[in-house]
């Protein structure tokens, strides 16, 4: 089964983004056979910046995306997104990568379940 995650909320202040990532990484260590796509548009788009520095014991996205990455799931990033903020293909965690309003319609179309946070 595919699932396609799609994150909208910026990566600190809601949490949004948090949940969903905690989601993604439930998935693919308990559901059997399951592969996931976490697509982040707009705000979320910051949650893949690499070398993020958070205050001990709270969380941090780009570790989470990092377990998503080692757990075979995929991390796509809207690339109209990255660039309104800034943000360039080497600021981003290694392993993910840019993508585009075109490839996130054919995984919408394809995938057995989205979930839009």
């Amino acid at each position: 089964m595919h699932i396609l995650m799609i994150l909208n909320d910026p990566p600190y202040g809601t949490e949004r983004t948090y949940n969903g990532l905690r989601l993604a990484l439930n998935l693919l260590h308990k559901a059997e056979g399951a592969s996931v796509t976490v697509f982040l548009m707009a705000d979320a788009a910051a949650a893949a910046k690499r070398g993020q520095h958070t205050p001990k014991g709270y969380y941090n996205l780009e570790r989470m995306l990092r377990g998503i990455l080692a757990r075979q799931g995929e991390v796509l990033l809207c690339g109209s997104c990255m660039d309104a903020r800034g943000i360039r293909d080497d600021d981003i965690v290694e392993s993910s990568r840019r993508s585009s309003l075109d490839e996130l319609t054919t995984l919408t179309a394809s995938a057995d379940k989205v979930l839009v946070f």
